[in-house]
């Protein structure tokens, strides 16, 4: 079943308040067995912007839903030439801090698993391995109705030799690769089919709107079950492809510990919620546990 995004999520005023105490981070990870949970906030340092807070792009921006992308041509249209446009900025994007620390925990052997909803491939570029996409991957394509997957730049490719002097000025790059353009900008943008079928092509990517892929979800319950811990880093929470299993870890009775510098959905079901930079935080993280 289909469902209309969450986009914004009010915090109630009886949410505890954050904290900048990180020792119950710090022992949950020397006790090891953390499940770790990333969302967009955990990409900021690395000058991709998150969704929410003060400044995120939801200030300015609607992102694409799944049923406007596949109902409509000139949606389709709009999306290929401002994500194309977006990409070449999105694609020099490099890890930070929070990520490199991530990736730290792991080859120590303190986490039991990476979990992230965001699509950039950061964690991976980091160092991080067997990272569970949630919401998939920019680096792939997939075309809707052969179901073929190709790499994205083998589209940017030849997107750029079919839209030759595309070059217009954005007002800003958005956490799933979008870049903000006017319908003026984008129009006469040529979209590209399938090389195999000539059918439609879409990022690898949970649209809002669209459902997570059921057999993801099953994979990440069964992380989940087999944590000691959950860490949600830089993810507000607010849709329930993320909330889900922090609610699942609260229910089994598994401490949550949140980092994020704004209030989360998630809240009221942590043991502690750590209001510091992600970068930041990590690092310190790291260094109390000489790593």
């Amino acid at each position: 079943m289909r469902t209309r995004p969450t986009l914004h999520w009010t915090p109630p005023a009886d949410l505890p308040p954050g904290t900048t105490d990180l020792r119950p981070v710090v022992d949950a990870l020397s006790a090891g067995g953390v499940l770790v949970i990333t969302g967009a906030g955990i990409s900021t340092e690395s000058g991709i912007p998150a969704y929410r807070g003060a400044g995120g792009s939801l200030t300015r921006h609607t992102p694409m839903t799944y049923q406007d992308f596949t109902a409509s041509p000139q949606a389709r249209r709009r999306y290929w030439a401002r994500s194309h446009l977006g990409w070449r900025t999105f694609g020099r994007a490099r890890p930070n801090d929070g990520h490199t620390a991530v990736a730290a925990f792991a080859r120590h052997g303190l986490l039991s698993g990476v979990i992230t909803q965001n699509v950039d491939g950061l964690h991976q570029a980091a160092g991080s391995e067997g990272v569970v996409e949630l919401h998939g991957s920019l680096a792939r394509v997939r075309c809707l109705d052969c179901d073929a997957m190709t790499p994205r730049g083998d589209l940017a490719v030849r997107l750029e030799a079919a839209n030759a002097g595309f070059a217009p000025v954005a007002a800003g790059i958005n956490p799933d690769g979008d870049a903000d353009l006017s319908d003026e900008q984008v129009a006469g943008f040529r979209v590209l089919p399938c090389t195999d079928c000539g059918g439609i092509l879409k990022p690898d990517v949970v649209f809002f709107g669209e459902s997570v892929p059921l057999q993801r979800i099953e994979h990440c319950r069964g992380l989940v079950r087999e944590a000691s811990s959950v860490l949600v880093l830089g993810s507000s929470l607010t849709v329930m492809s993320g909330l889900r299993f922090v609610r699942q870890a609260a229910q089994a009775d598994k401490p949550v510990l949140i980092v994020n510098r704004d209030p989360t959905r998630g809240d009221a079901l942590a043991h502690t919620r750590v209001g510091l930079p992600l970068g930041t935080a990590l690092s310190a993280v790291a260094d109390r546990l000489n790593l």
